[in-house]
C-alpha cells in the first residue's frame, strides 16, 4: 500500500526537490559514484532539496547518505553503493510523481538528475522511466541518449549530418562470432595504430591501442568483455585532443571554453588510470589555439549537439589534425562530474562555477518540463 509523504520527506514548496541518482550496474559504477558525490557537494541547498539515490552494482535502488565525502576515490579505490539502506524505486506511474520506498512511503520528486555513466544511464533507459513517470530530468532525451551512447551509431549519424569523423569499423557481436577472420581483414585495411573500444562504454574502460594486426583479436575480446558491440577507430596520428562543454538553453546550445589533453608518462592514450587514478595527463584550459581554431572546434561541438538532438548537457570530444581539420570524436550526454572531469572544468574556465552550472542544468530541466518526448493529448 502506498502511503502519503511523512515527516522527513515532506516538501518545501519554495525549493524544487532534486533526486541525484548515481552508481548503477555498468562498469563505470565507481566513477558514477564519484561524480554523484561531487554533485551532492556542489548543489545549492538554499535553492534545492536533495534526495541522494544510489544504485548498487546489482541494480537495487537505495536511499544513501547525503554525504559527499563518502564517494571519493581513496588510496586508488573507487567507491561503490552498498546493498543496504532503504530500498526505493522510481515508479513509471505518472500519478505518483516520485519514488516509492519499500515501506510504501512516497517521496515526491520535481527533477531527476541522473549521474549514471554507461548502460542504464547514458543509453536512454533511465530517461525512458522518467518519461513514463512524468518527472522532469536533467540532460538529453531517450533518442539522443541512445544514439550518443553507441559510438558506432554516433559515427553513422555524424556522417549523415555532414560532421567530419575519422575512419572506423563497427563490429556487432554476431559479426565477430560468425566470421572473426573477415573482421580482422577489414580492420587491417585501416591505418595503424587502431583504437579498439566497447561501443557503449565510457571513462576509457576496455579500450586498447593496437599497433599491428597481431594484437587485434585480443583487443576485440577485451572490448567485448564490456559490450557486445565493438568499434575499431583509425588513430589520428599527430592530432591534438580537445574537449568542450555544451549547455542547452532556451536560446540554443551554449559552448564553453576549449580544453586540451596531453597524455604524459607511460600512458599511450587517455585511459582510465590517466583520467582518474594518477597525474599522467596535462590539461590546458583554455587550449592554446588560434581564434579560427577555437571557433571551428566550438562550431563542431554546437553542430553535433544539435544534430544528435541533445538537450541539457554534453561534453564533445574532437581531434584537431596537423592540417587544421576538426574531427568529431564523440559526444557524452552524461559527462563526468568528478573534480578532474572536463565538463565542470571547461565551464569554470568560461566563468560558470560548479554550483552555478548545476543551477543551469536543473533550470533547463524544469523549463523543458516533464515528459518532453510525450505529446499531450
Amino acid at each position: 500500500m502506498v502511503k502519503s509523504e511523512e515527516a522527513g520527506v515532506a516538501r518545501d514548496p519554495g525549493r524544487p526537490r532534486v533526486a541525484i541518482v548515481f552508481g548503477g550496474r555498468s562498469s563505470e559504477h565507481g566513477i558514477s559514484c564519484v561524480s554523484g558525490g561531487n554533485v551532492l557537494g556542489a548543489i545549492d541547498r538554499d535553492k534545492f532539496e536533495v534526495v541522494a539515490v544510489g544504485i548498487t552494482r546489482e541494480g537495487s535502488w537505495r536511499l544513501v547518505p547525503d554525504e559527499p565525502e563518502r564517494y571519493r576515490i581513496k588510496d586508488g579505490v573507487v567507491p561503490a553503493i552498498p546493498d543496504e539502506g532503504t530500498r526505493v524505486h522510481l515508479t513509471p506511474d505518472p500519478t505518483v510523481g516520485g519514488l516509492i520506498a519499500d515501506d510504501g512511503r512516497v517521496i515526491a520528486v520535481d527533477v531527476i538528475f541522473p549521474v549514471l555513466h554507461g548502460a542504464g544511464g547514458e543509453d536512454g533507459a533511465i530517461q525512458g522511466v522518467c518519461e513514463l513517470a512524468g518527472i522532469a530530468y536533467v540532460g538529453s532525451g531517450i533518442a539522443a541518449s541512445a544514439v550518443c551512447m553507441d559510438k558506432i551509431r554516433t559515427k553513422d549519424a555524424a556522417l549523415a549530418a555532414d560532421l567530419p569523423v575519422g575512419p572506423y569499423l563497427g563490429v556487432p557481436d554476431r559479426t565477430w562470432l560468425a566470421d572473426p577472420e573477415s573482421v580482422l581483414v577489414a580492420a587491417a585495411k585501416l591505418e595503424f595504430p587502431l583504437f579498439v573500444k566497447p561501443a557503449r562504454a565510457g571513462s576509457s574502460v576496455g579500450i586498447s591501442k593496437v599497433d599491428s594486426v597481431d594484437g587485434l583479436a585480443a583487443a576485440i575480446e577485451e572490448a567485448r568483455r564490456h559490450d557486445r558491440r565493438v568499434i575499431i577507430e583509425q588513430g589520428v596520428v599527430g592530432a591534438r585532443e580537445l574537449e568542450c562543454g555544451v549547455l542547452g538553453t532556451a536560446d540554443g546550445p551554449s559552448v564553453s571554453e576549449v580544453a586540451e589533453i596531453e597524455v604524459l608518462g607511460e600512458h599511450e592514450f587517455y585511459d582510465f588510470e590517466a583520467k582518474y587514478l594518477d597525474s599522467s595527463a596535462r590539461i590546458t584550459v583554455p587550449a592554446d589555439l588560434t581564434l579560427a581554431e577555437r571557433d571551428a572546434v566550438r562550431t563542431v561541438a554546437a553542430r553535433a549537439f544539435t544534430a544528435f538532438g541533445c538537450e541539457g548537457m554534453a561534453r564533445v570530444d574532437v581531434f584537431l589534425t596537423a592540417d587544421g581539420q576538426v574531427l568529431l570524436n564523440e559526444p557524452n550526454t552524461i559527462p563526468g562530474f568528478t573534480s578532474s572531469s572536463m565538463y565542470p572544468v571547461v565551464w569554470h574556465a568560461a566563468g560558470l562555477s560548479y554550483p552555478h552550472l548545476i543551477d543551469e542544468l536543473i533550470a533547463d530541466a524544469l523549463r523543458r518540463g516533464a515528459s518532453p518526448e510525450v505529446s499531450p493529448t
